[in-house]
């Protein structure tokens, strides 16, 4: 006896349908996910071992050539400097150069007076990268005293970031998977496999100073030359360079069962 045709109909479709297993968690859509959302944070501190520091030569004359002449002058004055000191030139950059003329403004309109510059102004800025921490007072104290008139910017390095990265990333691994495992218990369930993670990571360094030998630059450079200007016995230094903060944070999320 033939099958109706509705028959056929709910035969076929029951063969095309798929078998009815459990969907991964990861495959299930976000609103019926359960899950524990934790961050872990970590910080370790380091000890710099390493300053870079950027000063400024600026020389201001009538004439074009005579404010490079002098800027020239200031600048080989202080590469001197840091020869005999011992920091190699490997180390050592000149990285900014700029010479403009300066013309006279009148103070009611804001506006050109006339066409001829009153005087040029030559600059440049030297990057010095110390290693001997140590060195940091007496060598900036020398700049400041050999040609240079600008603290462009200090700032106090480690030169194993990745590795104390790894090692605070790790710690904030912990720090999550513990932050789970106590929220898990209080709930009363399971942490289960984590299904998503992202790490952020911040620190490695200090840096003070300002541009253009105001500010934060100008307070430092008249710090170093009041301890400098005496000439006298040293007194010990000056600056607790103390430790850099490497910081990890990771934010996890684990499945619950």
């Amino acid at each position: 006896m033939p099958r109706p045709a509705w028959w056929l109909l709910l035969s076929a479709i029951l063969i095309a349908a798929p078998s009815a297993a459990v969907p991964r968690f990861s495959e299930l859509p976000a609103p019926e996910r359960r899950s524990l959302n934790v961050s872990g944070s970590a910080e370790i501190k380091v000890p710099p071992d390493e300053v870079l520091i950027s000063v400024g030569v600026e020389s201001r004359a009538i004439a074009l050539a005579e404010a490079k002449r002098l800027n020239d002058a200031d600048v080989a004055k202080a590469l001197a400097f840091l020869r005999a000191s011992g920091v190699p030139d490997k180390d050592v950059q000149t990285d900014y150069v700029n010479i403009e003329p300066r013309y006279p403004y009148d103070n009611s309109t804001k506006v050109v007076a006339r066409l001829t510059p009153e005087f040029y102004v030559a600059r440049k800025s030297i990057g010095v990268r110390l290693t001997r921490i140590g060195a940091y007072e007496s060598v900036l104290a020398g700049l400041l005293a050999n040609g240079a008139q600008h603290v462009h910017g200090i700032e106090f390095r480690t030169s194993q970031l990745r590795k104390h990265r790894d090692a605070a990333r790790a710690l904030a691994i912990r720090a999550a998977q513990d932050k789970a495992d106590a929220l898990a218990h209080e709930l009363g369930v399971r942490r289960g496999a984590v299904y998503s993670v992202s790490e952020s990571y911040s620190g490695g360094w200090w840096r003070g100073g300002g541009w253009g030998g105001a500010g934060g630059g100008q307070m430092m450079q008249n710090v170093v030359q009041q301890a400098g200007d005496e000439g006298g016995e040293d007194d010990g230094a000056t600056l607790a360079v103390g430790q850099i903060s490497v910081n990890a944070t990771v934010s996890a999320s684990f499945a619950i069962e």
